[in-house]
């Protein structure tokens, strides 16, 4: 394989983004940047091969690129076909990503966000779409997927495009964190849920493991021996599998978990250890943050 080749392969794919404005071309790059996607939005068609040059040298930085190319940069339909043409010359994944709306849904949503558009400034809203709609005629004959959002809301927009584009790594389609806490320091802050294990048996009342911490070997197997331990973690695990999904169906991005007992050293901190362990092996990654930890006893 030539050093070109191997270049080449460190770009796995482009997605060029356009369409009519106001129907969700913002949206749709919001979604690209969430799903890891190097995004630039209104480039001018003479700089984005020079742009896709740059990704290619970076060595692998920039695997998958996303750009942002409409009728803002005031070019003519046929200077974006030839960019197109040239792009799908590349050996990298390319694919032209077309979003439309009908005229009403269009004027409505400018209607609501007060916002100009760009092709009229010096007429009627409508008459602004419709020329619009025909002088990107051609592009939207050249796209690889055409997405019609006149029925969809932010959330139906994003799923669409992660469902289409989403990288492999995202497993859950969820940015999941674990905190352990102390009721007596606080509830903490950016807490989603929140658990309450204070009715567990408490390891603070036996002398030999009151100075250690839920990490411990001694305080795990302690707790363990009560039935509703595992119980407690089992239905935790279980109403997360449950909701996680739909959070990131419904485009929530991140979700905290707390976990709390009184001073936030056995008895949480040993539940949310076996509960990390048992999001693993469903797939999950967790970030752990045992926030009381050290505050002592």
């Amino acid at each position: 394989m030539s050093a070109v080749q191997r270049q080449k392969n460190l770009l796995k794919s482009l997605v060029i983004i356009t369409g009519m404005s106001g129907s969700g071309k913002q949206t749709a790059y919001k979604s690209f940047e969430d799903m890891g996607y190097f995004c630039v939005d209104n480039l001018p068609t003479a700089l984005v091969p020079r742009l896709v040059h740059l990704a290619l040298a970076s060595g692998g930085k920039i695997t998958n690129l996303a750009l942002v190319v409409d009728s803002r940069s005031g070019e003519t339909p046929a200077e974006f076909t030839e960019l197109f043409g040239r792009l799908k010359e590349f050996a990298f994944s390319c694919s032209v990503l077309f979003l439309e709306a009908t005229d009403e849904v269009i004027a409505r949503r400018y209607s609501e966000t007060r916002r100009m558009h760009p092709m009229a400034r010096s007429t009627s809203l409508i008459e602004g779409i419709q020329k619009e709609r025909q002088e990107l005629s051609s592009l939207r004959d050249m796209a690889d997927v055409i997405i019609e959002t006149s029925r969809f809301g932010v959330h139906e927009l994003r799923k669409a495009l992660q469902e289409r584009y989403g990288m492999e790594n995202r497993v859950s389609g969820i940015n999941l964190s674990l905190i352990s806490f102390g009721y007596k320091n606080g509830i903490p802050f950016n807490a989603d849920l929140v658990f309450d294990v204070r009715f567990l048996p408490n390891p603070f009342f036996v002398e030999e493991l009151k100075s250690r911490t839920g990490e411990d070997s001694e305080v795990v197997g302690y707790m363990m021996n009560f039935p509703e331990t595992s119980e407690i973690i089992g239905r935790i695990l279980e109403m997360l599998l449950y909701l996680l999904p739909r959070f990131a169906r419904e485009g929530k991005s991140y979700c905290t978990v707390a976990v709390g007992c009184t001073g936030g050293r056995h008895r949480s901190v040993m539940v949310l250890n076996e509960l990390r362990l048992r999001l693993v092996k469903e797939g999950f990654n967790p970030v752990v943050t045992h926030r009381d930890y050290g505050l002592g006893v």
